[in-house]
């Protein structure tokens, strides 16, 4: 048997972390077994559906890397691949299941539903449908259709007796038939429901394994139901545990918790991005972390899936995305930060390059590259007590001193190289006297402005020029001579 799973996506305008995972982890169980990975689209609920959503789709599998091998974009032999597109398939097989006695046509009222849900609220109970049109004669039932009144068709569940199915990560799951619904199949205007629809494409597309959230495990007996009253195989069941924030909540974008593209704006690698969604809810054999796409591929195993919810932690995240950054290249690193340089830097006058060499290993996310480099755009405000510092034992009169002399020896500098700063300024803290950190903590603090900077006096002269460096130097001296 060739295993054959898939991602059904709703177009709903963006990608929350548990449909990530829940795509990753369909696409590794295919691709762990050779098997196909395909991309369909559940767009049978116009009223969610989100105009340019599906570009979303697109756009975001291709930039995690996740390829599928069939789609509504790349065809396949079992097409078409959005549900839209098979509304002719399913009323033929809901009507199927009314010849066989497993369904039956209901025509209640949408007033009559909601003043059924009322009666319901008022007595403390959850709603559930009262089954009022299970058993209509079939004389009347015909009657009704030959005049046109609107119906939809319900599933007929058993009153008596459990449903039991396996489940690869919760094992044996029994549910008591009482606790089913008789839920919609097809809708009023003729489309299938979610639940229905899943069935038929799934059997038609020959999906033989379905990993989804833990929360559809009560629903999955009527999925198996609709599958014994066609006499089909039942496909293999991956249930996912939650996914949590540290607090012990559900994972929502609607509470703020960040989709995919929103962790991207926010500057994380999808590179690491994946790697980390890959760990909520699995586990490898050996307790690794870092997994490049391809590795996972290799070794994912639907054995290691755990039942217990997963924790998304953001600062796992952030630590994880940090030693992604110092494990590329500088090259790689400089083109992926130019963009933030230039967001806050006009000037062309600096040494880029070297500044991306310093901030590759200070950088855990790319969005936090603007507000690290805007003091080299221009001088920020500062306070002269910046210049005391206890640790390197300066205060006002050692870092005058240590400037006025950096300013006079640097200003007659030709060559500007970090080897030749470097030298420069330790020479000079040896002929005056001085500690190297009193020397380099004034010029550091008049460079930058501020209490804390990437790089210390040497690199930001460096990155700086010799023309900017000076520059801020002098005011750094007329600073100190007025305190």
């Amino acid at each position: 048997m060739r295993v054959r799973t898939r991602f059904a996506p709703s177009p709903t305008g963006y990608m929350h972390i548990g449909n990530l995972r829940s795509a990753l982890y369909e696409y590794l169980i295919a691709k762990r077994y050779n098997g196909d990975f395909i991309l369909r689209i559940e767009d049978t609920d116009q009223n969610r559906y989100v105009e340019g959503a599906l570009d979303v789709i697109y756009k975001t599998l291709k930039i995690a890397g996740i390829r599928h091998d069939e789609g509504p974009d790349v065809g396949g032999d079992y097409g078409p691949y959005v549900q839209s597109e098979r509304k002719h398939i399913y009323l033929p097989y809901a009507r199927q299941l009314v010849e066989q006695g497993d369904a039956y046509y209901c025509f209640c009222t949408k007033e009559r539903l909601e003043n059924l849900k009322k009666e319901y609220e008022a007595q403390g109970k959850t709603f559930r449908y009262d089954r009022h049109c299970r058993n209509l004669p079939p004389d009347e039932v015909k009657k009704r259709l030959d005049t046109g009144e609107s119906y939809v068709i319900r599933q007929k569940m058993p009153e008596t007796g459990s449903t039991s199915f396996e489940d690869v990560v919760y094992g044996s799951i029994t549910i008591d038939n009482s606790e089913l619904e008789d839920q919609i199949l097809i809708k009023s205007d003729g489309l299938p429901t979610y639940n229905f629809a899943n069935v038929i494409d799934d059997h038609l597309m020959g999906i033989t394994h379905v990993a989804r959230g833990c929360e559809y495990l009560t629903s999955t007996p009527k999925y198996n139901l609709l599958y014994k009253a066609f006499g089909w195989d039942i496909p293999t069941y991956v249930h996912l545990p939650l996914i949590n924030t540290p607090e012990g909540r559900k994972l929502s974008k609607r509470a703020g918790d960040p989709s995919f593209e929103d962790l991207l704006e926010m500057g994380y690698l999808p590179e690491a991005i994946i790697n980390y969604v890959a760990l909520l809810g699995w586990s490898p054999k050996d307790n690794r972390e870092f997994f490049t796409l391809k590795e996972l591929e290799e070794v994912f195993d639907i054995t290691g899936i755990s039942k217990s919810p997963a924790v998304f932690d953001i600062k796992k995240l952030t630590w994880m995305n940090g030693e992604y950054i110092r494990k590329m290249s500088l090259e790689d690193f400089h083109n992926l930060a130019m963009p933030y340089y230039k967001r806050v830097i006009t000037r062309d006058d600096l040494n880029f390059r070297k500044l991306s060499e310093v901030l590759q290993k200070r950088t855990e996310v790319l969005n936090t590259i603007p507000e690290t480099v805007t003091f080299l755009e221009q001088l920020p405000e500062y306070d002269i007590s910046l210049y005391i510092h206890k640790k390197m034992k300066t205060d006002y009169d050692i870092s005058l001193k240590s400037l006025e002399a950096v300013y006079n020896r640097l200003s007659k500098l030709e060559d500007w190289s970090e080897d030749t700063l470097h030298n420069v300024l330790v020479s000079l803290a040896e002929e005056m006297g001085y500690k190297n950190g009193q020397v380099m903590w004034p010029v550091r603090t008049a460079l930058s402005g501020l209490a804390v900077s990437p790089g210390g006096a040497v690199e930001l002269a460096n990155i700086l020029g010799k023309a900017e460096s000076l520059k801020r130097m002098e005011t750094g001296i007329e600073k100190l001579k007025s305190a």
